[in-house]
């Protein structure tokens, strides 16, 4: 649909189209949620200019765009095709006699109707598919598998389903799943943790689940690029919860996450600054040759977000050990700081100030 909208209608950020068009300060409009998102994650510059933005940037609401895209929408709007009746998809899931083709129609149409519709979404759960889901994403075919595990990650976009999924066995599909052949499962699967764990008592859930935090540790060691980055994020969601932390240090995450990161995973970073508040977390990265070297050279070449967390990283090792702090003293960190205490990311600021006074406070 969104292809058929003039360019301008759609939001720079999420390439969707805007509900909602709002004036940045450098002229350019986005849509209100997207830029939001961006300012709200310490960026104070434009996404398209790139020039600097006050600390509290005003959205003026671009009122004529709005109308545009609302009178163009009236117009052009197809009109909506009646949903199918899931109990009719979902029995072909769940009869013996469904050829494979026709479970996997079935799924596609699934997936297509519940990706953007909550209440087609409601209507799923509602007629009792996530059993049947489940039994897809536990088949031995990687192309029902990878269906499935998308269907499940559509219905877990409701926060109300989160709990319920866990309620219904999907943490053991997924986790099995992590263990499988195809690659793009194990993805999609670490995808569906990192949405089940937007919900505290399922990271909590998650972590006790045997084998859950190992599986995602052995992803981030042996997959590959999409597989590792999804296993980082659903590390760092977990990780959240403080139990988990020591449990996934005890997994072996620390050297891991040490390496990927020095090959310029920032993910991996933002995993290493919540494992490094707990004391596990700290011994095993004061016993890594170059953990420092590798964190100061995230500061020196990595995003924003990247030195925010090594920052939060080093100031953790720094409060807790003399060793650490006069090890990030020679690789020139606080000369580094002095320069980033000025930086237009406010997080980047408070983290660089923070390490500061661990520093001189030190010596």
């Amino acid at each position: 649909m969104a292809t058929q909208f003039p360019d301008d209608f759609k939001c720079p950020i999420s390439l969707e189209i805007m509900s909602d068009p709002v004036i940045l300060s450098s002229g350019h409009t986005f849509d209100r949620s997207s830029i939001q998102r961006w300012l709200d994650s310490g960026h104070r510059t434009c996404p398209i200019t790139k020039l600097p933005l006050s600390e509290h940037p005003s959205l003026i609401p671009n009122h004529a765009l709005r109308s545009l895209i609302s009178n163009y929408t009236l117009v052009s709007a197809p009109k909506p095709q009646p949903h199918p009746e899931p109990q009719t998809l979902i029995a072909t899931l769940t009869s013996p006699s469904s050829p494979l083709h026709s479970k996997l129609h079935s799924l596609d149409q699934l997936n297509q109707f519940s990706k953007r519709n909550p209440a087609f979404r409601r209507r799923l759960t509602e007629s009792g598919a996530v059993s049947a889901v489940l039994n897809c994403v536990g088949s031995e075919d990687s192309s029902l598998q990878e269906k499935a595990l998308s269907l499940l990650l559509n219905l877990s976009l409701d926060d109300d389903n989160k709990v319920g999924l866990v309620a219904e066995g999907a943490i053991g599909r997924i986790v099995a799943a992590l263990h499988g052949r195809s690659p793009d499962c194990r993805a999609v699967a670490a995808t569906m943790l990192t949405s089940l764990a937007v919900v505290e008592v399922n990271r909590a859930t998650i972590g006790t689940y045997p084998y859950a935090i190992r599986a995602l540790v052995s992803l981030l060691r042996d997959g590959k690029g999409r597989e590792k980055k999804e296993a980082a994020t659903a590390l760092y969601a977990i990780c959240s919860f403080p139990d988990n932390r020591r449990r996934a240090v005890e997994c072996g995450a620390v050297p891991i996450l040490i390496r990927i990161a020095d090959s310029g995973l920032e993910r991996a970073v933002e995993v290493l600054g919540l494992l490094a508040k707990c004391k596990e977390g700290r011994e095993e990265m004061e016993k890594f040759n170059g953990c420092v070297k590798i964190l100061v050279r995230v500061l020196r070449n990595g995003s924003s977000r990247g030195v925010q967390y090594a920052l939060m990283t080093l100031n953790s090792l720094c409060s807790n050990g003399d060793g650490m702090c006069l090890e990030t003293m020679k690789e020139g960190v606080l000369e580094i700081c002095m320069g980033l205490v000025e930086d237009d990311n406010e997080k980047v600021r408070r983290n660089a100030s923070s390490l500061v006074q661990t520093l001189q406070g030190k010596h």
